[in-house]
């Protein structure tokens, strides 16, 4: 059974606050996987996945040529990005599954590339553009774990709303 919302945001900072109020939250092992198409803030919410992690922010960037980027926080964040890839033996050849399965919390942008290859047990983020400031946010839980977690950062962005009304 999987457990699931939307929200709407209306400027980056609104989308990065969704992926701090995630990162706050997460466990190691945790893998969080983000569709959407081009530009439509998949690495903003990294970089708020990043802040609730205890890391800069600012220092998180699209890893599109490089593919796997890793930073330290209180559990470390590894940033994969598959918009290059071309077949699932470049990812096996890159050790992603060690990465996937490993002791951080892993990112995934372009997952839905490599649908049939994500762990059952997962959060999935798809980013789509409503018009031309305002984003859709879906958020998925699969798993008991990740369902939890989404239930408390809904709790947490409805609190965001209240001060704000901007969520």
């Amino acid at each position: 059974m999987r457990y699931s919302f939307r929200v709407r945001t209306k400027s980056v900072r609104e989308t990065i606050s969704i992926g701090r109020a995630l990162g706050r939250r997460l466990s190691p092992g945790d893998v969080i996987c983000l569709s959407g198409e081009l530009g439509a803030g998949k690495t903003c919410l990294v970089k708020g996945l990043a802040e609730g992690l205890g890391i800069r922010g600012r220092v998180v960037t699209s890893p599109t040529f490089i593919i796997i980027r890793e930073y330290k926080g209180r559990i470390p964040l590894y940033h994969i990005d598959l918009y290059r890839i071309g077949s699932i033996d470049d990812m096996r050849d890159l050790g992603m599954e060690e990465v996937v399965y490993g002791s951080g919390v892993t990112a995934i942008e372009w997952a839905e590339r490599i649908r049939d290859r994500l762990p059952d047990e997962r959060i999935d983020i798809t980013l789509k553009w409503s018009d031309i400031k305002t984003r859709n946010v879906e958020m998925k839980a699969f798993g008991q774990h990740h369902r939890r977690v989404l239930k408390e950062v809904l709790e947490d962005l409805r609190r965001l709303a209240g001060c704000s009304r901007r969520l």
